[in-house]
């Protein structure tokens, strides 16, 4: 086999996104339906080819087809893992570099062209959505999905799901929606004072049925911090 046979057969490489963002009740996953074979009109993550004369690195590729899809910088985004056979992929051969992004769902303004003919958002319900993946997407989407659950137990990642301004009460609202369990109110405000990674915002204020409630913001220099417990 000569050089350039060898190099018709090297992998195909891909960054794809499972993009996360609240509702009102629940988790949601940012999908987009492909407009071209293989899987045409079936919904995926979004992704897209790494830019080889473009992406400096592996984030820098994930980071520029997020802003692709979405038109933001997510506030919060990690490596999931590698996912690569000869069988996830019609066309050959393939590698998906696979990250999370965390994003509060207001701050996001969907767009989709080329080969994605819609995007939009969809409910998770254990560990996948209500409609079937094309590729090995599902399967992708569960290990973000077991990742995202698992850092919450130790970690103030919840926090990025909201927007930049918050009360204390929206914060655990979303600790418990992930967790699937309530937190006591006293315990969870002491734990997030321990950590010391938001703070108030100076008359800002928000109005409720009884009172106003304060308004928190991230600290800038404390992006994501773990726990010396679970939560």
């Amino acid at each position: 086999m000569n050089s350039l046979d060898d190099l018709h057969q090297r992998p195909i490489v891909s960054v794809d996104l499972a993009i996360f963002a609240l509702a009102p009740n629940e988790l949601e996953v940012l999908l987009a339906q492909r407009g071209t074979e293989p899987f045409a009109g079936s919904w995926a993550l979004p992704g897209g080819w790494i830019h080889v004369d473009e992406d400096r690195d592996l984030e820098a590729a994930a980071q520029r087809v997020l802003h692709d899809k979405t038109g933001v910088a997510a506030p919060y985004f990690e490596q999931v893992g590698v996912f690569g056979d000869a069988a996830r992929d019609p066309r050959g051969w393939s590698l998906s570099v696979t990250y999370m992004a965390l994003i509060a769902k207001e701050a996001v303004t969907l767009k989709h062209g080329g080969n994605v003919t819609g995007a939009a958002w969809h409910p998770i319900g254990g560990h996948t959505t209500t409609v079937p993946l094309a590729f090995d997407h599902a399967a992708i989407l569960k290990a973000a999905i077991t990742r995202l659950r698992n850092k919450v137990e130790y970690t103030t990642l919840p926090v990025h799901l909201l927007p930049e301004a918050f009360t204390l009460s929206e914060l655990q609202a979303v600790y418990e929606r992930l967790l699937g369990r309530l937190l006591d109110k006293s315990a969870f405000r002491k734990r997030i004072a321990e950590v010391d990674f938001v703070e108030p915002i100076a008359g800002e204020m928000r109005r409720a049925s009884n009172r106003p409630a304060q308004l928190y913001r991230l600290k800038q220099a404390r992006s994501t911090v773990f726990f010396d417990r679970t939560i």
